[in-house]
């Protein structure tokens, strides 16, 4: 069956059901405009997706710290602000992890299907697209792993060939098959409570595991070209090659943490964090991985604990893909050849979870207001979300990468202050931007509708 026959003449066809997907549908729909949302899955699965389920999380379960002193806190409270679906099942969803947001997973995808399902103003279409369909307003939302004949198609019609890099996926194991006699729960500084389990390392421990690691095979990747992998993806044994530190500097960082068997800080420590609300599941965080599964089982269980670990899941390495957005889109989501078709998620160059939700919503309240004859909106530079649309439409880089939420892509407070003190102040500043925004343009579509 034709997409065009799939899709609704009077309303906004949405294709891909992840983060952006969704959140952007879910948009549309609460301003009364019906929308189409056409997911491939469970017909034609990616590399990396294993159900169905709108939003899944194909990668960690984590989406970033809560605190204002980071981007992600002041991202989070933006998408509230702005009335986020994912913002709102992320919080029912939610599970203990220090002070980052973290979701049991099958728990948030079925709490977005179940509202996208539920909506009167929102068709699901479960067919593979792999032509953009004509109809417009229309939102390519189709993710990092964009189906090759529809990644073909948006090729051809934006004139660019398309960027990508690799991203590696954590291994989840099982908190049964763990030594708990060598570990511990515990959150660096006690902020956040016992919401980690720590495998301390000695210093003769740690030098074993990079040794192993580092000389680990790894699985082919296909499709070889100029392989570029985003720097918050890097594979763990991809990391350690940069020197037998780096690790103990980056991910096994053991500051703030103290092993309670000797009272002292462990030279290096792993940190698993739960998957669901009965921490019987434990991603490794920080281990995104190309490692082969049987050299997964040799060298990550040389961490103290992880002896006899069941892998619930295996890493993997998968190629993800996106425009060159500076070239192609507006800072409205919209692509400057062709205003009715809009871009939204990773496939922009957005990089997370939650700028992912933030884009869509961006595009999908963008589509709305063409349907309903109002002028787009430009989110402001001085907020997150803005600041990130800035980045993806206008970088000026020549070689254009992936972004995630960060204090580097938001203008500067006049006055320069110390460190953390300045960044609250941009937080402040930023949210009484949005708050504004969206009493100004908010309001004003209420009373159209």
């Amino acid at each position: 069956m034709g997409v065009d026959k799939l899709t609704n003449d009077s309303g906004v066809v949405v294709v891909g059901g992840g983060l952006a997907g969704s959140e952007a549908a879910w948009q549309i729909a609460r301003r009364g405009v019906p929308v189409s949302l056409i997911e491939m899955r469970p017909h034609v699965m990616t590399p990396a997706h294993t159900t169905s389920g709108l939003a899944e999380l194909v990668c960690s379960n984590s989406l970033g710290s809560d605190s204002f002193r980071n981007a992600s806190g002041i991202l989070k409270e933006e998408l509230r602000i702005y009335g986020s679906l994912i913002m709102r099942c992320a919080e029912a969803a939610r599970i203990p992890a220090g002070s980052a947001l973290a979701v049991e997973r099958d728990r948030f995808s079925h709490l977005v299907s179940s509202y996208i399902k539920r909506s009167s103003n929102i068709r699901l279409v479960r067919e593979e697209i792999i032509d953009i369909p004509l109809q417009r307003p229309c939102i390519i939302a189709s993710g990092p792993l964009t189906s090759p004949g529809l990644t073909g198609s948006v090729a051809e019609l934006t004139g660019e060939d398309n960027l990508y890099f690799y991203d590696a996926v954590a291994p989840i194991v099982t908190l049964e098959s763990l030594d708990m006699s060598r570990v511990f729960w515990g959150s660096r500084y006690g902020r956040g409570g016992d919401d980690y389990l720590n495998c301390p390392m000695t210093e003769d421990e740690y030098n074993r595991f990079h040794d192993a690691l580092v000389s680990a095979k790894t699985a082919p990747l296909h499709e070889f070209e100029d392989v570029r992998v985003f720097e918050a993806c890097m594979p763990v044994e991809t990391l350690a090659m940069r020197g037998r530190e780096s690790l103990a500097y980056g991910p096994l960082r053991p500051v703030g943490l103290r092993d309670p068997r000797t009272g002292e800080r462990p030279y290096a420590v792993v940190q698993l964090r739960p998957e669901n609300i009965s921490r019987s599941l434990l991603n490794l965080v920080g281990f995104q991985t190309r490692l082969t599964w049987d050299e997964q089982r040799r060298v990550f269980r040389m961490i103290p604990g992880l002896e006899q670990a069941e892998f619930a899941r295996y890493g993997v390495m998968h190629r993800n893909t996106f425009i060159n957005s500076p070239r192609i889109l507006l800072p409205t989501l919209q692509c400057r050849h062709d205003e009715g078709l809009l871009f939204a998620g990773q496939i922009t160059g957005v990089e997370g979870y939650l700028e992912s939700a933030a884009s869509g919503l961006v595009a999908g309240i963008n589509a709305a207001r063409l349907v309903l004859g109002l002028p787009s909106r430009q989110f402001p530079k001085e907020t997150v979300i803005g600041a990130l649309c800035h980045y993806v439409s206008a970088s000026q880089s020549e070689a254009f990468q992936p972004m995630n939420a960060n204090f580097g892509i938001l203008p500067k407070p006049d006055k320069k202050r110390h460190r953390k003190a300045d960044r609250l102040a941009i937080a402040a500043f930023s949210l009484e931007i949005a708050h504004d925004f969206e009493k100004t343009f908010g309001s004003r579509l209420d009373q159209q509708l």
